[in-house]
């Protein structure tokens, strides 16, 4: 996929566009793992939720490779990855306000993670 422009942007809406690459590379993390949100604080795009930032969570599943957009979107690469969807309590994401009894799933790349 080339560099995301302005100029491109009408077409990739009208067809759709899938950042899925095939690929070799393993997947740091496996279903079930328990991980922590690493709490960094990129200047520019980064699909990374701040209130994430930090946070503890458990891996649910793998989606597989996928182009990383942070490097993507400032034109230093691909860096394909793969994008899992982890589970937090709201507990954990919201403190007293969040509900005992819910969740929340968050797709994640594996740049923003640590093994707890």
């Amino acid at each position: 996929m080339d560099m995301l422009t302005p100029e491109i942007v009408p077409g990739l809406l009208a067809k759709g566009a899938s950042t899925r690459v095939e690929s070799d590379i393993v997947g740091r993390f496996k279903k079930g793992d328990q991980i922590i949100v690493r709490n960094i604080n990129p200047t520019g795009h980064t699909r990374l939720p701040q209130y994430l930032r930090g946070k503890r969570g458990i891996v649910e599943r793998d989606h597989g490779v996928f182009i990383f957009p942070d490097t993507n979107a400032h034109g230093q690469g691909e860096k394909p990855q793969h994008c899992y969807s982890v589970r937090f309590s709201n507990a954990e994401l919201w403190g007293r306000e969040g509900s005992p009894k819910d969740s929340c799933m968050v797709d994640v790349f594996d740049d923003y993670m640590d093994l707890q």
